[in-house]
């Protein structure tokens, strides 16, 4: 087995999850991660933790989901119990076709989240962590060969996280004392926010590996402005382009797409917390230097933010404040390495994709 899986596998048992004897750890990992599984198992093994994986690959997910009917969904009450009895989740991402589930009908997939959504919540009042597999599907999309979307997901997972940690605390400090940001790119984004009473999160790889972002999350009412996410996403097995949305009181009041509006619209249509911004995401982990259609790393690029529309984390909500909630949480980033800012209360914190704290920043 590569040394690099096996690395990866202890930095999710004593890193991420810090899973201790006796720990009940559910893992989700498909057939094409079994190599990694094979290893989390022998270091949860070594750790004296029981293991349950489920998991069985987006192929029969997609199976389940064209042929039920989303009127007899319900939620699956087994696999709650299972996930309330865990103390940690670790669930691992590769797909060898990450269009797999391109074919099934938006409508049928937020339906299908809605249901399932207890079991979300579930799932964060565990030890949790997420992470990737490097897996053929995931190289194609980021138009790598096998070998080198390998080098890239350990270059980014296999890391000195109490030294990431020490860069991102810089950029906490700055979030945690501030009240609004202002974000600008291009001509096409152009948005505030307030943050006063949230908390500002230090994504060390304690629940994304790769971590390196700092989150917090914005005041729900607050948000005002346009945004243009000039980078694609994945969302449902279709690609996003080009996502445009226009935030009056907080809510999206006009949105758009270049390609596949229909499933951003069905998204949008989800819940009322859908319209809400949950999550203001800034990217710091300069080992991920390439976009690969995989919001677990793209997020994390040190030239992007990223807004989340959806559901607030709760450790991100301050106890004085409202949490956006939502069946959905889904990412878009924003590129900020050419003619933008991040401002602070009216202070210059990034331009250009540098932080005022790297060598490089220049204020004019």
């Amino acid at each position: 087995m590569d040394p690099r899986i096996r690395e990866h596998a202890r930095i999710i048992v004593d890193h991420s999850t810090e899973i201790e004897p006796g720990d009940n750890v559910l893992v989700t990992a498909p057939p094409v991660a079994e190599d990694l599984a094979v290893a989390v198992y022998e270091e949860l093994g070594k750790r004296g933790a029981h293991p349950m994986r489920t998991g069985g690959g987006s192929r029969a997910s997609r199976a389940y989901l064209r042929a039920a009917d989303p009127e007899d969904f319900e939620l699956p009450e087994h696999l709650l119990a299972a996930v309330e009895e865990a103390d940690a989740a670790i669930r691992v991402r590769a797909d060898r076709n990450t269009n797999e589930q391109g074919d099934v009908a938006p409508e049928t997939n937020t339906a299908y989240q809605k249901v399932r959504q207890p079991i979300s919540d579930a799932l964060m009042d565990t030890r949790w962590v997420l992470t990737q597999h490097p897996a053929p599907g995931n190289a194609q999309d980021a138009e790598m060969s096998t070998e080198a979307y390998a080098d890239f997901v350990y270059e980014a997972v296999n890391k000195d996280w109490e030294a990431q940690r020490e860069h991102q605390a810089q950029m906490v400090e700055i979030l945690e004392a501030g009240t609004e940001v202002h974000l600008k790119s291009g001509t096409e984004t152009d948005l505030t926010m307030r943050i006063d009473g949230m908390l500002t999160r230090n994504d060390d790889a304690e629940h994304n590996l790769p971590g390196g972002e700092v989150f917090t999350a914005p005041v729900p009412d607050s948000v005002e402005g346009t945004v243009l996410f000039d980078m694609p996403l994945m969302a449902q097995g279709r690609e996003i382009t080009d996502v445009y949305l226009e935030f009056e009181g907080g809510r999206v009041v006009e949105h758009s797409a270049a390609k596949n509006e229909d499933v951003l619209s069905a998204v949008l249509e989800t819940d009322d917390g859908a319209r809400r911004i949950g999550e203001l995401g800034i990217g710091m982990n300069r080992s991920i230097d390439q976009f690969t259609y995989n919001m677990l790393f793209d997020e994390k690029m040190g030239d992007t933010v990223h807004l989340a529309l959806g559901r607030a984390y709760e450790d991100t909500v301050g106890e004085d404040r409202e949490r956006n909630d939502s069946a959905i949480h889904m990412d878009m980033i924003v590129d900020m390495s050419e003619d933008s800012l991040i401002e602070v209360d009216g202070e210059l914190v990034q331009r250009n994709g540098t932080f005022v704290f790297e060598d490089g920043f220049e204020a004019n």
